[in-house]
C-alpha cells in the first residue's frame, strides 16, 4: 500500500470503511484532527472494529473511557 501525505475522503466527503482503517492503521494521513476522530468514530458507530483485530476494541474502549468518543 501507498504511504500518502493527506487522506481523501469519497467523491462525497464522506468517510467509508477503508478510509476509516487506513486512517487507524496510520497508512493515510488525516488532513486534521477532526478527520482522525470522524474515522475511529465510524469505525466504533459501524461495528466495523467487531470484524477487526483485537486493538481495535480495545483502543475504542480506552478513547469511550477518555472522552474521546461518544457511545
Amino acid at each position: 500500500m501507498k504511504i500518502t501525505d493527506q487522506c481523501s475522503l469519497n467523491d462525497n466527503n464522506k468517510m467509508t470503511p477503508s478510509i476509516a482503517v487506513m486512517i487507524a492503521e496510520g497508512i493515510e494521513t488525516p488532513r486534521s484532527e477532526d478527520e482522525f476522530l470522524q474515522a475511529w468514530q465510524y469505525i466504533y458507530n459501524s461495528g466495523l472494529y467487531l470484524q477487526l483485530q483485537g486493538w481495535y476494541g480495545r483502543r475504542i474502549e480506552d478513547m469511550i473511557r477518555e472522552g474521546i468518543l461518544d457511545a
